[in-house]
């Protein structure tokens, strides 16, 4: 583990932007979540970066995106290969926020 590594994935832009894309398909979607308070959230602000989604794929994925950076890859967080859309929906589905963003 490298907080380096994770600190990278958090801010790569097209990393966050398929995250994005992923909570979008989910808070439309997903039945399961379709209600919950952060997926209205998401529905109503579609354009924010969901930063609870992108801090649980780079811990979940951090030896993926550290070995494209290691190979030199220069668009691990927009190269399906590193981090597949796959991998990206199961972090999402599995750290769904409970709650909206500034919510008690």
């Amino acid at each position: 583990m490298s907080f380096s590594t994770i600190s990278a994935a958090t801010s790569d832009l097209a990393l966050a932007q398929r995250v994005g894309a992923c909570a979008g398909q989910e808070a439309f979607r997903n039945p399961n979540v379709h209600d919950t308070p952060y997926a209205i959230f998401v529905r109503e602000f579609p354009y924010g970066q969901p930063a609870e989604l992108i801090w649980a794929v780079a811990t979940t994925y951090e030896a993926e995106y550290a070995s494209a950076l290691a190979s030199g890859n220069p668009n691990p967080g927009g190269d399906e290969g590193v981090i597949t859309d796959g991998m990206i929906l199961s972090a999402v589905q599995a750290n769904w926020p409970p709650k909206a963003p500034g919510s008690p």
